[in-house]
C-alpha cells in the first residue's frame, strides 16, 4: 500500500515511491527507489522536502507506535485531492508566462538536472536495466512547465551542447520541441505529455551504437552508417522491455527517421503510414540536430536551419506539421541574429502573437559605425515601430561570440 509519511518517519529499508515536491528540489534523478544507503537518507533529510510516499509492499512500513506521526493512507489522500479538485479550475494546467530573462535563469537549472537524469537513465539502459516511464515523466513535466512559461528559453539554451554531451542534451531539446509543437497543434494535456516523453526517449537506441562510431569526427563507412541506422530498432526493443512506455513513445522511437516520400528508415514508410507523432518527431529531431554542434560539424543558425528544412520539406516532412513547427518557434527563433532596415544588428529575444516576421529584438550593434551600441529592446509588431528585419545573419561573419549571453544572460552552457 502507498502511504504518505512525514520526513521524520523515513527509515533505511523503506521503498520511496515519490518525493513530495518539485523534481528540481532534490538531487535524485529517479523518483522511486529503495532507500538502502545512509548517504541517500541524509541527502533526503537535508533537501527541505517535508513528506514522501512509501510503498510498504516493496520495503519497510510505518511503525504503529509512532503515534501522531503515523502516515496517511493513499485512500485518505485521494479523498483530500478530490475535495481540492472539486474547488479548483480543472480546465488545464495554468502556468504564468514570464519573460526570457526570468525563464532563462530557471531553464539553466532545468537543463542541467535533465541532462544528469537522462545521462544516468541512458547509461543504465546501456547496461541492460529496463527503462521506466515513471522515472522519465518527472523530467518531461519539468521541461513542459518551462516551455509553458516561455518556450524560447529552454529550447534556445538546449542548443548550447558540448559535442561530447550531444546525445543526452539532444534528448532534452527534442522533448522541449515536441512539447512546444504539440501545444501548437492543440493536442490535449496528456497527448502533450506523451509527445514530450517520446521526444525524451526517441534516441535511446544510440546507447547500443559503439561510442567510436557515434562520436566519429570523420565520414562514416557504409558499415558504420548501417550501425547508426539500427538505433531506432534497437531503441524500440529497449522500450518494449521497459515499464509504462506508451505506444506513442514506441512509435516515435522506431519511426522518427521515416520520410513522407518513403526514403526513410527502418521501414521505408510513406506519408499515410507515418503517424502524427512520428512526423512531429522527425521535424523536431532534424531541427535540433542541424542547429547543434556535432563531432563532425558545427551547427547552423536557427533561421538558416528553418530555411534549409523548408527546402527539404517536400518529401521529407509533413508540410502541415512543419508549418506548425515554424509557428511554434518563429521564422526567426530565439537567439537568431538579424539585420534591421535601420542598418543595425539585433538578437531575437521574444516572439509576438501578431506576426512571425515581427518579433521582439534586442538591438546592440551599428553596422554603419561598426561598433556596439547601448542595447535597445524593439517590439517590431507594435504600430509605432518603423524598423523591420531584412535578413538573418551569421554571428561568425560579424565576429560576435556572445550571442547567447545577449539574449539569455548565460555566457556558456553550464552542463
Amino acid at each position: 500500500m502507498l502511504i504518505r509519511i512525514h520526513i521524520e518517519q523515513l527509515r533505511l529499508g523503506m521503498y520511496i515511491h515519490e518525493l513530495c515536491g518539485s523534481w528540481m528540489d532534490h538531487p535524485f534523478w529517479r523518483g522511486a527507489f529503495l532507500l538502502d544507503n545512509p548517504k541517500d537518507l541524509q541527502t533526503v533529510l537535508t533537501t527541505g522536502i517535508k513528506e514522501v510516499w512509501i510503498d510498504d509492499a516493496k520495503g519497510l512500513g510505518v511503525s504503529v507506535d509512532e503515534g501522531e506521526l503515523e502516515g496517511e493512507s493513499e485512500e485518505a489522500i485521494a479523498a483530500e485531492v478530490e475535495a481540492t479538485l472539486a474547488e479548483a479550475d480543472t480546465s488545464g494546467k495554468v502556468v504564468e508566462r514570464v519573460n526570457i530573462a526570468q525563464e532563462a535563469a530557471r531553464a539553466v537549472k532545468t537543463c542541467s538536472k535533465s541532462k544528469q537524469a537522462v545521462t544516468s537513465m541512458f547509461k543504465e539502459a546501456r547496461m541492460g536495466k529496463a527503462l521506466s516511464a515513471n522515472d522519465a515523466l518527472p523530467i518531461v513535466e519539468e521541461i513542459s512547465t518551462s516551455v509553458m512559461r516561455n518556450p524560447g528559453a529552454l529550447i534556445g539554451l538546449a542548443r548550447l551542447k558540448d559535442k561530447d554531451d550531444y546525445t543526452y542534451m539532444h534528448s532534452v531539446a527534442v522533448c522541449a520541441l515536441m512539447v512546444s509543437l504539440a501545444r501548437q497543434l492543440g493536442l490535449s494535456d496528456e497527448q502533450v505529455r506523451q509527445a514530450g516523453l517520446a521526444g525524451l526517449l526517441h534516441d535511446v537506441g544510440k546507447m547500443m551504437v559503439p561510442l567510436r562510431v557515434l562520436n566519429k569526427p570523420g565520414k562514416l563507412t557504409d558499415a558504420e552508417f548501417e550501425t547508426v541506422k539500427s538505433h531506432p530498432s534497437q531503441g524500440h526493443k529497449m522500450l518494449l522491455e521497459g515499464t509504462g512506455i506508451s505506444d506513442i513513445a514506441l512509435d516515435v522511437c522506431l519511426h522518427h527517421h521515416e520520410k513522407t516520400d518513403g526514403r526513410g528508415y527502418p521501414e521505408r514508410l510513406t506519408d499515410t503510414q507515418i503517424s502524427l507523432y512520428a512526423k512531429m518527431g522527425a521535424v523536431c529531431d532534424v531541427y535540433d540536430a542541424i542547429t547543434s554542434n556535432r563531432p563532425y560539424k558545427n551547427g547552423w543558425e536557427p533561421a538558416e536551419s528553418l530555411r534549409k528544412m523548408a527546402e527539404w520539406s517536400n518529401g521529407h516532412f509533413d508540410s502541415r506539421i512543419f508549418q506548425a513547427f515554424v509557428k511554434s518557434i518563429g521564422i526567426y527563433p530565439i537567439g537568431s541574429l538579424v539585420k534591421l532596415e535601420s542598418n543595425r544588428l539585433g538578437v531575437i529575444i521574444e516572439q509576438t502573437e501578431k506576426s512571425l516576421l515581427s518579433p521582439v529584438v534586442k538591438v546592440f550593434f551599428s553596422i554603419k559605425s561598426n561598433v556596439r551600441i547601448p542595447p535597445e529592446i524593439l517590439d517590431l509588431s507594435k504600430p509605432a515601430s518603423k524598423d523591420k528585419i531584412v535578413s538573418h545573419e551569421d554571428p561568425v561573419k560579424w565576429g560576435i561570440r556572445d550571442i547567447q549571453e545577449l539574449w539569455s544572460g548565460v555566457s556558456a552552457a553550464p552542463w
